[in-house]
């Protein structure tokens, strides 16, 4: 029985070393997906550029005197995260951009820190995301873009909503960039819909009104047909003039 547990426990032991990263910690970040060629869109005047498509986004923040900076993601719980980076880049105020070295990236339960080449200038990485909907911390404050992926649209309160408020949206080659003038809220979340979305609620909108118009067409034909058939019958018999109203009943009076 004792060898049975023993190797029972070796079992548990392999399986947690092999697999199970939230046992022993989220480990060290890959190098090949920190120096990953991501190319980005550095010419930006905001604080803040985040470019969304179909499988990840990919964002530009601005740093002002500090030596490093912390990113993590929050889920529907609030529940923080660190982040595992890809593509991370530095540009320095000259216009330099160079990689960030995976050395320079720690991995913690609920931070990724990253030291910064220089106390000024842009840092960027991309993260994978899926659904038609994006949240974020605002590890900066000030000015806010994020563009939308083609197609996606904003505005219908049923299909989307936005926050913070107070935003500006403008379309440019199909794609709509949503921009902030001060951001200094805790967190950034859009939820979108595609173009494409409003042709088939329009369709299915269009096809219950023909059905529900059709069937209420065809329940007023019943009734009108159950109508008939009591008249043929004569159960649609007028009483407001029935004999027994002109007085009491006979030898009553």
């Amino acid at each position: 029985m004792k060898r049975r547990h023993l190797a029972a426990g070796a079992l548990l032991l392999v399986v947690a070393l092999a697999g199970c990263g939230s046992v022993l910690g989220p480990g060290d970040p890959d190098p090949e997906k920190i120096n990953r060629n991501v190319t980005y869109d550095w010419e930006t005047d905001r604080n803040v550029s985040i470019v969304l498509n179909g499988s990840e986004y990919r964002s530009v923040w601005r740093v002002h005197n500090q030596s490093e900076i912390e990113f993590y993601g929050r889920d529907a719980l609030g529940t923080e995260s660190n982040l595992e980076l890809e593509g991370v880049k530095f540009r320095f105020r000259n216009g330099t951009v160079t990689n960030v070295s995976a050395d320079n990236i720690t991995y913690q339960r609920k931070r990724t820190t990253v030291e910064l080449p220089a106390r000024y200038g842009q840092i960027a990485f991309a993260e994978p995301r899926q659904g038609k909907q994006f949240a974020t911390p605002t590890f900066v404050d000030g000015t806010y873009e994020v563009t939308l992926p083609e197609g996606a649209r904003v505005g219908l309160p049923i299909l989307s909503q936005v926050r913070p408020r107070g935003y500006e949206a403008a379309r440019e080659d199909g794609q709509v960039t949503l921009t902030w003038d001060d951001v200094t809220s805790q967190s950034l979340s859009i939820r979108y819909y595609l173009a494409r979305d409003l042709l088939i609620f329009g369709g299915l909108f269009a096809l219950l009104v023909v059905a529900g118009g059709g069937g209420a067409l065809y329940y007023l034909r019943q009734i009108r047909a159950l109508e008939s058939r009591r008249e043929e019958v004569g159960l649609d018999v007028d009483t407001d003039d029935d004999e027994f109203d002109d007085g009491p009943p006979p030898g009553m009076g």
